[in-house]
């Protein structure tokens, strides 16, 4: 049996967007496993003394039940530059906990930073997070990702960003890029340009 992960924000000894993970692990518990108790995580973890208020990362391990909770620190990686990377036989929508597949395009990042993932000619998602792209009037997320992240869902839901159909081809119409994950705010301002996506 798979085993799935969820990777919550923990900031000032708070759980972040905690009801969005509830969801995902859920939905993913039912489609999967066919689970209907509704897990409420928030309910369940309870933050260690040894988590002070800097930013961690609480990592869960789950199948039809959580297997295991844990909190280690974190920083956020500093992503400048992205390779180009094509593959038409990826699956990932869901957060399993195996990312073989994702390590493995990884190693073709060469001397960029990560790696941006082109399935069937369109953009998906880097090897760790979504990506949204500038056009100098709002930010637009690929429609099709790989996988469709908390953070990704959470500012669809605000209408800070809007799905599109992203080709390379509609690269040269954006003006930068920046990542989006559990643990990364849009607020961050971790920008790439566009020349530094090869």
């Amino acid at each position: 049996m798979c085993l799935l992960l969820e990777t919550i924000k923990v900031k000032d000894r708070k759980l972040h967007n905690i009801d969005y993970h509830n969801r995902r692990m859920n939905s993913s518990r039912k489609i999967l496993f066919n689970s209907d108790n509704f897990i409420e995580l928030n309910k369940i973890i309870k933050i260690p003394e040894h988590v002070n208020n800097e930013l961690f990362k609480c990592r869960i391990v789950y199948d039809t039940e959580i297997k295991k909770i844990e909190f280690l620190p974190y920083s956020i990686r500093l992503i400048n530059s992205l390779k180009i990377v094509h593959t038409d036989d990826i699956e990932y929508s869901f957060k399993y906990e195996n990312r073989d597949r994702l390590n493995e395009l990884l190693k073709n990042k060469k001397n960029c930073d990560d790696v941006l993932i082109v399935k069937n000619g369109r953009i998906t998602d880097t090897s760790f997070s979504n990506i949204v792209f500038f056009d100098n009037s709002k930010w637009l997320t690929p429609d099709k990702p790989l996988f469709k992240g908390t953070k990704r869902e959470k500012l669809l839901d605000q209408k800070i960003i809007f799905e599109d159909e992203i080709s390379l081809k509609d690269l040269k119409f954006f003006k930068k890029a920046r990542l989006i994950n559990s643990m990364i705010e849009f607020e961050d301002n971790l920008d790439i340009l566009i020349e530094n996506i090869i």
